[in-house]
């Protein structure tokens, strides 16, 4: 898609089909829901049976149960992320977004037995990065067919440094990162951008563990705004990301962190 001039139509997405991963909670369910509300008709995809039926009756409570729809979908099957393309676009006609965010984390640092390190490890980059370049080569047929295609992966500022304790989700957001520039550069001259997303600390499930108080402290120490993100505020980051405008915007790596990376300690 060629932009020259914006206009109300390049800053909306309006009739664009999107596929949200990890949609059933979190950044997801709020991006799922901040695309419906724009006029985009939305996938929505998680494991969690029960997150993706409460995140598409809330979408269809508000905009009807024509703009969206569910799929229980665990990212590590291969045979069900493969078929997830092909069905998504024959109930909605295409794909015009991939937004890929499932996301785990697994505390497992480098002095834990070799099995319990070994099970972290596999089970963290299966879901972080493996399922990303898997469902991104599934959907695209489709994006190369869309007038624009869009990619978005959730990769994280531990992808841009590291917290000690978690090796295996660090080296998958760093992954992530490398995985969009590799297809930033290839996907390119199809007219199909990627970008990645890099939250800070942001209050969902993943972050439930952490008090309150602790989460205060922190905020204040590390984070220039003295506070954790929400969700929605993440989503509009993808927002400007998959916009139709945004079309010279690839290989980005969108930190949205609170001017938390923007620190020097």
């Amino acid at each position: 898609m060629s932009t020259t001039r914006l206009t109300s139509g390049s800053r909306s997405i309006a009739g664009r089909v999107a596929i949200v991963s990890g949609a059933g909670s979190g950044i997801g369910r709020a991006t799922a829901h901040l695309f419906a509300d724009e006029g985009a008709l939305v996938a929505v995809v998680d494991r969690n049976g029960e997150g993706v039926a409460q995140v598409v009756g809330e979408i269809s409570d508000v905009h009807g149960a024509d703009c969206v729809k569910g799929w229980t979908v665990d990212v590590t099957d291969n045979a069900a992320l493969d078929a997830l393309p092909d069905a998504v676009a024959e109930a909605f006609g295409g794909i015009d977004i991939l937004i890929n965010n499932a996301g785990v984390v697994v505390n497992a640092d480098m002095t834990t037995t070799a099995d319990v390190f070994d099970e972290a490890w596999d089970a963290t980059l299966a879901v972080n990065i493996t399922s990303y370049a898997r469902l991104t080569r599934a959907a695209l047929p489709y994006l190369m067919k869309s007038d624009g295609g869009r990619i978005v992966c959730t990769a994280s500022t531990e992808g841009l440094g590291a917290t000690g304790g978690i090796p295996a989700y660090n080296a998958s957001k760093h992954a992530v990162i490398g995985l969009v520039r590799s297809l930033a550069v290839e996907l390119g001259r199809h007219g199909i951008t990627a970008n990645a997303v890099c939250p800070g600390p942001i209050v969902t499930g993943m972050t439930s563990n952490i008090a309150d108080e602790h989460k205060e402290i922190f905020a204040k120490r590390r984070v220039p705004v003295r506070r954790y993100g929400q969700p929605e505020e993440i989503a509009h980051g993808m927002l400007n990301l998959v916009l139709p405008a945004s079309s010279y915007m690839n290989g980005v790596i969108l930190p949205v962190d609170g001017g938390m990376t923007s620190r020097h300690t």
